[in-house]
Parts: structure tokens; C-alpha cells; sequence
């Protein structure tokens, strides 16, 4: 039964390379990209320059030119009668390297992949800086296999004048003749070929291919999917890859690179996607399944009980995929699903945090505008809030597929109106951001560094829902992160506790501690310079006087960029903590705005008390004596057994170092996020924290 099913013949390189060149070779659509780096493309060759085994290919024997593509971007003479099922790595590799022809890459760009040998060393590089400044290397060994006899020669020579003599030694020449001329020989090298004949079925081909690269992780269920999808519809697996090659380029890209007209590609700035992404989509609508796995053991017919495969099932499978991928790959719901990611405040891929969002969100929309009949105006803002929920609450940051068969289920056994699909998206999105998620978990989300967080690229979001200024300027957020912009200079994140400052007037040197977020703003780059190093309390008042910014101007831009009245007196620790709530409270005003198209966020000259007097400093209590000299200060919750004092010039000493503020003697004994004020307790004849002591009221003697 094996003897007729397959046979073993033996390969060249040089045969494999011919044939691959003539197009006798063929690469079945069954296949993956070419997806080696260069260096295992160079440890191929050494490999085979060694005469270490490199492993078995395997062929079928079909003439079908219609199921298979070419290897490399050439044009190929003949038609194919040899398809590669198993080594597709190893044969484009080959291919590449000694015919120095262009491969396609994942990305869909070409490259052309090249290997330096050095004869003296028997080494093999991929080239660099070094190599090419080298007289001892041969930097194409391409040069090599197409005239050995003309690489060795050029070769000598190019030493002889780096050397600086007439001839190099009659040895020497010798061992570089040896080593040219078994580089040579790999073009000899012999690969045994297994060859499945003519009558083998594409099923069965595709069964063999999926159990041999099944038996490590190279393969992910959606390369079973697209396998499977390469027998029993190939059409339809070639429409993903189109649609994913097409969403790279402009209409006016593709129409260079293919030498026809294309009016619509599915390019956004948003994602470029790959065939896994658009599978999830294809699967997720027609299929109502987010599991990768589960999909492809239904799309085989598979019995989930006996494990048998049934025809009838695997035709009904295929059927609900055909139709969620007509749905998916049509460009007018591509087009208006993106206009969701816009209303949800998204303007770049630099803002995207999970691509999952972006994918499960386009599913939701399809079911809703196809099977519910959402209008588009209404659908757009119902999933702009999901999405919304999904980017900022990270939803799809661990189990993704969990969460996006949640999703799909709760649509299960729904009356097919819209009241009903708005109700169970909105109902999702208010369990999820409740009460205490805004004004607890959000706040503490946002204690960190990271400004490419859910946390922080919502309130970004939330900045453009709400058509807010950069600060100090006129300009518009939305406007300066406009994909489409290409300045030299634009909006920059500003640390407004400059970075100097803390660390050479306040001891900081935590770089998380300085680039906490809530410590980050958007400002005009000319704005950065400028401000440079200063300390807030000098550089804030001198800006705003220099842009004439003032009432309620300036109040609406201290709203929007979460600032507290007084800000620029607070104790750093202070600041960040109460600058944390209001991007809180920011955040969920634009929140608010995609709720109700109609909604206006509570003026801020209501929200923000500008009048109201900033908490005393340290040195304030100390001169005003709240706090007097030579008062001794204890850690709050018993930390530490540390005693620190009270100076006569308002400092705090503690272990015979002076410090500035309580959050820089709380650092110093060892609590690095704690608010200073609430970290130290003055030892009077009834203890109380320095904050207790900051928020009382000052009384005057008469």
C-alpha cells in the first residue's frame, strides 16, 4: 500500500534549483510564506557545505498548475508537474541564495537574500559592515555557484591588493581553491526527495502535511484552516490572502505593483492584517465560533462525540463560512466598520493596543448591520462604545478567544431586531465600566509608565472625542495625530515636572516614578524646548502670560489636560495622584460624548475650582509654625523604627542627610511610591500625619 501511495528519488541542488527555475517545481497554495530569517538560511548552507544531513522534501506528483503558485517573483517557462508539500523553507532558501532572484516575505515585499563565505576561515555571514569592508570575504556567494572558476580569481586578486603583494603564497592560493570549490559543490548536494504520486487526493495531501508539521508548533489553527481551505476551497482561501496583501498598499500602490487598475483597497490606519485576522472575522460571523480549533474540527466534519469524519457536516460548515466571508470581504462594511474605530477616538495604529479589539469589534458589526439590521448611523455608535470598553479595559489582553465566544454567544437566541443588539452590546458595556471601575479601577490603572497602555491611550481617545486644544495651543489633538499628518516636529509628551528638574532638585531617580503618565502631557514641541528643565511653578505662569491663554480658555485646557488647581506648587507624589483622577474623570466625559452624540461635558469652570488656595508646602509650615523646628517625624504605619527631625531651614533630616519635601525623606527611608505626607506623623502630644496637619485650617494669634 506505501509502494503505491509514494516513492523515494534523489535530488540535487542543481536539479532543484532547475526545476524551480523552469516552474516544474511549483509551490501549492496548501503551503505557508517563506517565513526563514537569513541566518537559518545561512546555517542551511554551512550545513550542506559540511555534509551535515538537512533533512528530506517531499513532492506530489501533479500537473494541476491551477492549485499551485510559483516560488520567487519571477516569470517560470514550464508548467508545474512537481508540488512542494513538505520543505518549502529550505527549497525557497536554496533558490534565493543561488539564483539572487527576489522571494516573497510575509509582509509581501521582496527581498533578495544573500550570503558572504569567507575561503580562508570556511566561515559563512549574512553581510554587514565589517564583511564588506573585508578583503577576505566573497560577499556574494551567488558569485560562487554561477563561475567558480572567475570567483576564485577575482578573489585573489582583491587579496593581493589588499595584501599589497604581487602573488599571494602558492599554499595559500591552494586552500582558497579547496574552499571555492566546495562551495562550488553544493550545487551537487544531494536532498532525498519523497514523491507522492499523481492519484494521491488533495485531501490526502493536505492530511499529510497537516500531520507532519503538527508534530511541533510551527503551525497555529488558523494554518490548518487556510490548509484545509486550499482543498476544499481554494477560491476562498486566495480571497483572505488577497484581501490581506491588498490591505498593505494604496489603490495606487497596488495598481503599480500589479499593472492594472484597483479603485479600493482595504488599507486603514488602524491594522495591517494578516490571513489569521481575517479568518478570525470570516469564522467568528459565519461560523459563530472564536476558537481557532474548534472551527477547524467542524470545518473537517469532524463528530465531536464519535470523532468520525461525516461529508454532510463538513458541507454545512463550509456553507456558514462562504457566508461570513462574503460579509467580511465586502468593501462598503470594511469601510463604515472603520469609521467605528475614528468615533471611538482612535486616529493611529500607534494607539491601537489590541489588535483583537479591532478584529472581534468588526465581527460584532457584521452580525449587528447583517442579521440585525442595525442602521449604520446607530450601529456606528453602539460599537464605538464597545470597542471603547474592549480597547481601555484591555478585554482581550489574556484569552482572547474566551472572551470573543462570550461575545458571540450572548447574541444567541436574540429576536433579530436592533432594539435587541443595541441592548446586548449596551448591557455588556455598563456591566463592565461600572461606578467604582471609573472612579477606582481606571485611577489605578493609570499608575504607570507606560504610554502606550489601555489606560492611557484611552484618555488620548477621549482628548479627541472631546475636540480638545493641545495645551497652550490653539491647535487641535485630533488634528496633530491625524494619520494623514507627516510634520517634522509635532505634538510631543511633555513631562510637566520636568525630567531635569526631579532628578537634580527633587533626588528622583526612578525613571518610572518621572515618567509616570500622570506626569505626561501634549504639548507643541517648540512648547518643550522651551520649557526644558524648569520648575513648574517658574515655567507654567511665564507660558501662559506668553500665550496670552486666560479664563475660560485656560480653564477649559486645564480640564482637559487633567490639571489641579495649584498644580504647579503640589509635591510631586500629590500631584500625581490627584492628576490621576482627573484623567479618570476626563476619560469617562468622552465616554460619556459617545454615549450621546448630543452630550456636552460639565463646564469646566464648574468642575475646576481655579480660585481655590493650594495646600500649604512644607516650607510654609515650618516658616508659618504649624510645624516648628527640631520636631521629630515617625513613619505613619511603622514601617521602619527611622526618627527623622524638623530643621531650622525646613528641611527634614534623616540619618544626618537633609531632604527637601516629605516625599523625598519617605523615598530615603525606603518607600518609593508612598505619598510623603501621609508616610510621616509629627511626635506632638497627640500624633498626627503631615497631612492631617497640611489640610487644617491656619489660625492667627490677635
Amino acid at each position: 500500500m506505501m509502494a503505491e501511495t509514494f516513492d523515494h528519488h534523489p535530488w540535487t541542488v542543481q536539479d532543484l534549483v532547475a526545476g524551480v527555475t523552469s516552474g516544474r517545481v511549483r509551490l501549492p497554495d496548501i503551503q505557508r510564506p517563506f517565513v526563514w530569517g537569513n541566518a537559518k538560511v545561512r546555517d542551511l548552507v554551512d550545513s550542506m557545505y559540511r555534509g551535515f544531513p538537512v533533512g528530506q522534501l517531499m513532492f506530489w506528483e501533479n500537473a494541476g498548475a491551477e492549485h499551485s503558485k510559483t516560488i520567487g517573483v519571477g516569470e517560470k517557462t514550464q508548467s508545474g508537474s512537481m508540488q512542494v508539500v513538505d520543505g518549502q523553507q529550505r527549497l525557497t532558501s536554496l533558490y534565493a541564495v543561488v539564483k539572487g532572484l527576489d522571494v516573497l516575505r510575509e509582509d509581501y515585499s521582496q527581498e533578495r537574500i544573500v550570503i558572504s563565505f569567507n575561503p580562508l576561515t570556511e566561515r559563512f555571514a549574512i553581510p554587514d559592515s565589517a564583511t564588506k569592508r573585508s578583503s577576505e570575504w566573497i560577499q556574494d556567494i551567488r558569485e560562487v555557484f554561477t563561475s567558480p572558476i572567475a570567483a576564485r580569481r577575482d578573489y585573489i586578486q582583491k587579496l593581493e591588493v589588499a595584501r599589497g603583494v604581487e602573488r599571494l603564497d602558492r599554499d595559500l592560493e591552494g586552500e582558497i581553491e579547496l574552499a571555492v570549490n566546495k562551495l562550488a559543490d553544493v550545487l551537487k548536494f544531494v536532498f532525498e526527495v519523497v514523491q507522492l504520486k499523481e492519484h494521491v487526493s488533495r485531501e490526502t495531501v493536505a492530511d499529510i502535511f497537516v500531520r507532519i508539521n503538527s508534530q511541533g508548533v510551527t503551525l497555529s489553527s488558523a494554518d490548518f484552516i487556510l490548509t484545509w481551505l486550499s482543498v476544499f476551497w481554494e477560491e476562498g482561501r486566495q480571497a483572505i490572502e488577497d484581501f490581506t496583501r491588498a490591505s498593505r498598499f494604496t489603490p495606487q500602490e497596488m495598481t503599480r505593483m500589479d499593472r492594472k487598475p484597483v479603485s479600493w483597497t482595504p488599507k486603514n490606519p488602524y491594522l495591517a492584517l494578516d490571513p489569521s485576522h481575517v479568518l478570525r472575522v470570516v469564522v467568528a460571523v459565519g461560523n459563530r465560533r472564536a476558537p481557532l480549533g474548534d472551527a477547524y474540527n467542524a470545518l473537517r466534519g469532524r463528530d465531536p462525540r464519535t470523532r468520525e469524519i461525516i461529508p454532510e457536516h463538513r458541507e454545512r460548515e463550509l456553507e456558514k463560512l462562504k457566508n461570513g466571508q462574503a460579509r467580511a470581504l465586502d468593501p462598503k462594511h470594511w469601510d463604515e466598520y472603520l469609521k467605528v474605530i475614528e468615533r471611538a477616538g482612535i486616529r493611529t495604529s500607534a494607539m491601537v493596543t489590541s489588535k483583537n479589539a479591532v478584529i472581534y469589534g468588526y465581527a460584532l458589526w457584521l452580525i449587528g448591520r447583517t442579521e440585525f439590521s442595525v442602521p449604520v448611523d446607530e450601529l456606528r455608535e453602539v460599537m464605538a462604545r464597545w470597542y471603547f470598553m474592549a480597547q481601555i479595559t484591555g478585554r482581550f489582553s489574556g484569552s482572547p478567544e474566551t472572551r470573543a465566544q462570550e461575545d458571540l454567544n450572548r447574541l444567541d437566541g436574540l429576536e433579530r431586531t436592533p432594539q435587541a443588539f443595541k441592548g446586548a452590546i449596551s448591557s455588556q458595556v455598563s456591566t463592565i465600566l461600572t461606578e467604582d471601575w471609573w472612579t477606582v479601577t481606571l485611577p489605578e490603572d493609570l499608575h504607570t509608565s507606560s504610554t502606550v497602555g489601555p489606560a492611557y491611550t484611552g484618555y488620548i481617545a477621549a482628548l479627541t472625542i472631546l475636540d480638545a486644544d493641545v495645551l497652550l495651543s490653539t491647535l487641535k489633538v485630533k488634528d496633530w495625530i491625524d494619520p494623514s499628518r507627516r510634520p517634522v516636529k509635532g505634538v510631543e509628551k511633555h513631562h510637566l515636572f520636568p525630567k531635569d528638574y526631579l532628578k537634580q532638585e527633587l533626588g528622583l531617580s526612578s525613571v518610572r516614578q518621572i515618567n509616570q503618565v500622570a506626569n505626561q502631557a501634549l504639548v507643541e514641541w517648540l512648547d518643550n524646548i522651551k520649557i526644558s528643565s524648569e520648575r513648574p511653578s517658574t515655567y507654567w505662569i511665564r507660558q501662559v502670560e506668553d500665550k496670552g491663554i486666560a479664563g475660560d480658555r485656560l480653564r477649559r485646557q486645564m480640564w482637559w489636560h487633567a490639571l489641579p488647581p495649584g498644580w504647579q506648587s503640589m509635591e510631586y507624589q500629590e500631584f500625581l495622584q490627584a492628576r490621576r483622577v482627573l484623567i479618570a474623570k476626563v476619560t469617562r466625559e468622552g465616554f460619556k460624548k459617545l454615549s450621546d452624540p448630543n452630550y456636552r461635558p460639565q463646564a469646566p469652570t464648574e468642575r475646576v475650582e481655579v480660585s481655590a488656595p493650594a495646600l500649604p508646602s512644607f516650607e510654609e509650615l515650618v516658616r508659618d509654625g504649624v510645624l516648628p523646628p527640631r520636631t521629630l517625624l515617625t513613619p505613619t504605619n511603622a514601617e521602619t523604627n527611622s526618627i527623622a527631625e524638623v530643621t531650622e531651614d525646613a528641611m527634614i533630616r534623616l540619618n544626618d542627610v537633609e531632604h527637601r519635601t516629605p516625599d523625598l525623606a519617605a523615598q530615603a527611608d525606603g518607600a518609593d511610591d508612598a505619598d510623603g505626607w501621609d508616610y510621616w506623623t509629627a511626635a506632638f502630644d497627640e500624633p498626627v500625619a503631615l497631612s492631617e496637619l497640611r489640610a487644617r485650617p491656619l489660625t492667627v494669634d490677635a
